[in-house]
């Protein structure tokens, strides 16, 4: 079957987009005392955080997740999948290398704990190298609550989404009036869900029957962020920010809302003319590798921040002009390149370890029916407190081992594959839903 090459252009287009900015404002200094500390860039300078308008990309990843999403689902359901064995497979996807990643990086703290390592230290390396995780739980939810989401698009078609924003304006309200901080996680599914939702739009074609809907959705988007930051209470800022009161990340704004509404008008706009691009080999073989390691690179693209820190500044080698200076901007390519090197020696070498999960992947198979499906729908929700915690407050807070988050990651993706290694044991998949799988 073929595929829409803009989505994983798109795709493609995020990880890159959010392993550059990550790595761009990641800023160290070895202190006198031999330690290496990581001011916080965004809050140290404050106009860089204009920077974040250009990288933080998320929503067109919720947008080609939902394209991808509802295609796929659609495939399934049409071979006689049920949701549970559609979820089991896509959770897999997530959930095999998160769970491989997260035990080599518990391990390693572990064992720095155990040698004595700084709890400062430890607390600060992991949490750089969880700080991605936020997306998971997320993405896991939402690929959740793709059947009935599903459902309500096939319905009411264009209707949802805003109907989707204005529960989300709801919330942000009480959020910043009443101050009910757990009454904001809805806006985690609810924002970013408008996003993907606006997904199975696109693929249906629901955005693009009227030419004045994608400028329209990009001029709105923008005149009402920038109304939300100038005349409103939010900052501009759409990264999180330490001590910024509201911030339009945790949980998501109406501000961060507005933008990424002004995203898919953007790219719906631009989608003919980069398909068009994408139609050159030249250009496909590019973008289609990045697309083949997108998870990889999105787990691992902070391992190399720790490796040249190790190598340059505890050692003292590395130049350290005053953060934000000229000298330090100069600085940055060289960094970039450098850390871009480390990377792809990290993916060379994970490659092995991607064609195991694979293989086990390969080896899992369809549901075990309704009344056998609760190990999935267990091991899913332990999977996903674990990881919203593990995002939180990072592999060692406050340089302890994290035991519960740990645990939880650990039974949760144990629970999910074994209930499709068993399933796979007693029936075959039909071919046609693993084609659509595969698509």
């Amino acid at each position: 079957m073929s595929r829409d090459r803009c989505v994983d252009f798109l795709r493609a287009w995020a990880i890159v987009l959010v392993v550059l900015g990550h790595w761009l404002i990641t800023a160290l200094v070895r202190e006198p005392d031999g330690r290496i500390t990581a001011p916080e860039l965004l809050a140290t300078v404050p106009w860089t955080q204009w920077l974040t308008l250009a990288f933080q990309i998320m929503p067109l990843f919720f947008l080609a997740g939902g394209h991808a999403a509802g295609g796929s689902w659609a495939r399934a359901r049409a071979a006689g999948d049920t949701a549970a064995g559609w979820l089991g497979r896509r959770a897999l996807r997530l959930l095999l290398p998160t769970g491989v990643y997260s035990a080599l990086v518990l391990l390693a703290v572990g064992i720095c704990s155990a040698v004595g390592v700084d709890p400062d230290t430890l607390a600060l390396v992991g949490w750089a190298m969880a700080m991605q995780f936020w997306f998971l739980p997320v993405y896991l939810l939402l690929s959740a609550l793709t059947p009935p989401l599903y459902a309500a698009h096939r319905r009411w078609g264009l209707l949802v989404p805003p109907v989707m924003g204005a529960v989300a304006l709801v919330v942000d309200v009480l959020v910043l009036t009443v101050h009910a901080p757990y009454i904001g996680l809805l806006d985690y599914v609810l924002v970013w869900g408008v996003a993907y939702q606006l997904g199975f739009c696109w693929r249906d074609g629901l955005l693009t029957r009227s030419r004045l809907l994608p400028p329209a959705m990009a001029s709105g988007g923008a005149v009402a962020f920038a109304a939300l930051v100038s005349l409103g209470p939010f900052p501009v800022s759409l990264i999180l920010v330490t001590g910024q009161t509201p911030s339009n990340t945790d949980p998501p704004s109406a501000a961060m809302l507005a933008w990424a509404v002004a995203q898919v008008g953007l790219c719906l706009l631009v989608a003919p003319a980069v398909r068009r691009l994408l139609e050159r080999e030249r250009v496909w073989r590019l973008v289609g590798p990045v697309g083949a390691v997108s998870m990889t690179l999105y787990l691992w693209h902070m391992l190399p921040v720790l490796a040249v820190a190790a190598a340059f500044y505890l050692t003292g080698l590395a130049p350290e002009p005053v953060l934000g200076s000229a000298a330090w901007w100069g600085l940055r390519l060289p960094w970039l390149l450098l850390l871009g090197a480390v990377l792809t020696g990290v993916v060379a070498a994970l490659r092995p370890l991607d064609r195991g999960l694979a293989a086990l992947y390969a080896r899992t198979g369809p549901d075990a029916g309704p009344r056998r499906a609760w190990p999935l729908w267990l091991g899913l929700a332990l999977a996903v407190t674990a990881l919203g915690r593990l995002a939180e407050r990072g592999f060692a807070p406050d340089g302890r081992f994290p035991v519960l988050p740990a645990l939880g990651l650990a039974l949760g993706t144990a629970l999910v594959t074994l209930n499709r290694w068993t399933a796979s044991r007693r029936s075959e998949r039909p071919e046609a839903a693993r084609v659509a799988d595969r698509v």
